[in-house]
C-alpha cells in the first residue's frame, strides 16, 4: 500500500515478536481499565482486545498486588493462545516494582517510563537510573513518555525563565510543548548513556489539544530518529474522542510521523473497550496505510434516493461481511483488501460501482426499479424484483470466492 508520503527513517524497535519504526506496518495499540491485580479480568480483556486487532497491549502496573498479577496474567495468555506482548505502564514507584519483582520484568515485552512521574529532585535520575539499566540487562525496550498532564515541574520553570529572559519571549503554550519534547529527548539521551541500546527506545509527547500535540511530535520528528508512538491523551468520549484522535493522528501520519498509535477514549458505561481499537483501525485504513477488513463505500442519501432501501441494505452488506470475515480471513487470504459499493441512485451510483471490486447502484425516486451490479469496473448483472439484497450477497459471495479462494 502506498503512502501519502515516504515515512522518517528510524531504527527497528522490537517489542516482543512486534517490529516498530523502520519501513514496517503502522502498529496498533490499546491499554487496558481493569484492575491489573485481578488477573482474570485482566487477561479476558486483553484477549478481547488482541483479538480486535490491538497487536501490543499496555497494563497499568502500580501496586505490588498487580506487579504479583502480571506472571499469572502471561500464564493464561498463553492458556488460550495468545502471543500478545505486554507493555508495564509504571509512574511514581516503577523502579521498585521491577526490582522487587524480576519475574514481571523479565515477562513484560517493554516498559512504559514517564519522566515526569518517575521521581522528583535527586530522586528522579536516580529512579530513571534503575528502570533503565533493568530493562537494558533483560534487553527490554522502553517508551520514554512525555505528557503535559504530569510534565516534569524543574524542566518547565527551568524553560519559563530561561524564555522569560529572551529578547522576545514565547507563548506559555509555546514554552510547554518545547519543555515536553526537551523531557522526552533529555530522557533518551539518558538512557543511552545508560547503555540502552539506540533501538530500543520509543518516545511520546501527548497533550489533549490537537494543535499542540501536532506540534510537539513534528519537533521530536525534526530533532530524532527515535520511533514515536502517537496519540492524543485524554481525547474524551464518543465522538469528541474518535474527531480529536482521528485528526491528531491522522495529521501526523499523513505527514509520514509515526510508527504506532494508540486512541485514548473515554468509554460509554457498558461500552466495549475494544472501541478503541476500531477507531485505530479505521484512522490507518483511511490513509490506506493498511488494510484490516472490506472497504463498504456508501453514499449519505438525498432527495433523490429510496432512503430507506439503500440504508438498509448498506447496513445488511456491512453487517453480513463483519459477521464472516473472522472465517474468511482464514478462507480468502487478502479478503480484507476487498472493496464493496453500495449506491443510492444514478448520479454517483454506477460510477462509484465502477471504482469498487463490487458494487450495486439501487435505483433512486423516479428511476426504474433495477439495481445494475458491477464488477472489476464492467456490468454484471441487473437486479430486479423483491430479492436484491439477498441476490447481491450471493454474487458477492461467489466473486470472493472466486477472486480470493485460489490463495489458500
Amino acid at each position: 500500500m502506498q503512502r501519502w508520503k515516504r515515512r522518517r527513517k528510524t531504527p527497528t524497535v522490537w517489542v516482543g515478536s512486534v517490529p516498530l519504526g523502520s519501513d514496517h506496518p503502522v502498529v496498533v495499540q490499546s491499554m487496558t481499565n481493569t484492575p491489573t491485580e485481578d488477573a482474570e479480568a485482566t487477561a479476558r480483556q486483553i484477549l478481547e482486545l488482541h483479538r480486535a486487532g490491538s497487536e501490543i497491549v499496555r497494563i497499568t502496573v502500580n501496586t505490588r498486588e498487580a506487579a504479583r498479577a502480571v506472571p499469572e496474567i502471561v500464564a493464561r495468555l498463553q492458556d488460550a493462545g495468545a502471543e500478545v506482548p505486554l507493555v508495564g505502564d509504571f509512574h511514581f514507584n516503577g523502579h521498585k516494582l521491577l526490582r522487587e519483582f524480576p519475574k514481571t520484568a523479565e515477562l513484560l515485552a517493554k516498559y512504559r517510563i514517564n519522566p515526569g512521574t518517575v521521581g522528583r529532585g535527586c530522586h528522579q535520575n536516580e529512579n530513571f537510573r534503575v528502570m533503565v539499566e533493568i530493562a537494558r540487562d533483560l534487553g527490554k525496550p522502553v517508551r520514554i513518555g512525555t505528557n503535559w498532564g504530569s510534565l516534569d515541574p524543574y524542566l518547565l520553570t527551568e524553560m519559563m525563565n530561561r524564555n522569560a529572559r529572551r529578547r522576545r519571549p514565547r507563548s506559555s503554550e509555546e514554552v510547554l510543548v518545547e519543555a515536553l519534547v526537551e523531557s522526552a529527548v533529555r530522557s533518551a539521551e539518558m538512557a543511552e548513556d545508560l547503555g540502552l541500546p539506540h533501538d530500543r527506545i520509543v518516545l511520546s509527547a501527548k497533550v489533549s489539544r490537537v494543535p499542540l500535540m501536532v506540534q510537539a511530535y513534528r519537533m521530536l520528528a525534526r530533532r530524532t530518529d527515535y520511533p514515536l508512538h502517537l496519540g492524543v491523551t485524554e481525547a474524551g468520549m464518543g465522538t469528541r474522542g474518535i474527531v480529536s484522535s482521528a485528526l491528531g493522528i491522522g495529521i501526523l501520519l499523513a505527514e509520514g510521523i509515526g510508527d504506532t498509535i494508540r486512541v485514548s477514549l473515554t468509554p460509554r458505561p457498558g461500552e466495549p473497550r475494544t472501541r478503541e481499537v476500531e477507531v485505530a483501525q479505521e484512522i490507518l485504513q483511511s490513509l490506506e496505510l493498511r488494510q484490516f477488513f472490506p472497504q463498504v463505500t456508501s453514499c449519505p442519501g438525498c432527495g433523490r434516493t429510496s432512503s430507506t432501501f439503500f440504508q438498509e441494505l448498506a447496513q445488511e452488506v456491512d453487517r453480513f461481511l463483519k459477521e464472516h470475515l473472522p472465517e474468511w480471513r482464514r478462507r480468502y487470504p487478502g479478503v480484507e483488501n476487498l472493496k464493496v459499493a453500495v449506491m443510492g441512485c444514478v448520479v454517483n451510483g454506477p460510477g462509484e460501482s465502477k471504482h469498487a471490486d463490487i458494487g450495486i447502484s439501487l435505483p433512486g425516486t423516479g428511476e426504474a426499479p433495477r439495481a445494475p451490479v458491477y464488477i472489476e469496473g464492467k456490468l454484471y448483472t441487473t437486479l430486479e424484483g423483491p430479492n436484491i439484497a439477498e441476490d447481491f450477497k450471493r454474487i458477492l459471495l461467489e466473486y470472493i470466492e472466486r477472486r480470493f479462494g485460489g490463495k489458500r
